[in-house]
């Protein structure tokens, strides 16, 4: 699975934010839900749309961003 697959880049959605397979829950929701201390499990539970591969699919568009982040020294 890679998350270019899962995750959507649209303008006029949720102002161009990375979104799962087209819907209004971006991955910076499902991240912040993780961060809360949700478990993937029950982040699926409350929202039956979502699937445990989506959950990844933000994660590793989160690495992946992170990865390519510049770096800027002063």
């Amino acid at each position: 699975m890679s998350y270019h697959d899962i995750i959507t880049i649209e303008p006029g959605k949720r102002g161009g934010k990375p979104c799962i397979r087209g819907m209004r829950i971006t991955v910076y929701d499902v991240l912040d839900y993780l961060a809360s201390g949700m478990t993937p499990e029950e982040i699926v539970a409350d929202f039956d749309y979502l699937t445990l591969d989506d959950i990844r699919a933000c994660l590793e568009y989160a690495a992946d961003r992170e990865r390519h982040q510049l770096i800027v020294t002063a």
